[in-house]
């Protein structure tokens, strides 16, 4: 799946809702998956910090789709590797 085809699904099933709550409620949900994402890369299980992952994830799509931000045109920034410096790996000092 690619971004586009992951932000449409999440689209489908909490766009509504997020809608609902809003770009500042959202950002806050996001950063406590942050959060609980930060606490199991430290003490979690590989099976935790996956669906840690996911989530963090799914309210960065959340996010965008409010927002109308394309994650895939968001991404494309990075798909020559560093944005600043053109290199990959990055050269940057």
């Amino acid at each position: 799946m690619d971004f586009d085809q992951f932000q449409s699904v999440i689209e489908r099933t909490y766009g509504d809702r997020d809608r609902a709550r809003g770009v500042p409620s959202t950002v806050a949900w996001l950063c406590e998956e942050v959060g609980e994402l930060a606490q199991a890369v430290r003490k979690g299980s590989p099976e935790r910090q996956l669906h840690e992952f996911g989530d963090v994830v799914a309210w960065v799509a959340s996010l965008a789709n409010q927002m109308g931000i394309s994650l895939e045109q968001a991404i494309a920034r990075y798909a020559q590797g560093c944005p600043r410096c053109g290199s990959l790996p990055c050269s940057c000092a």
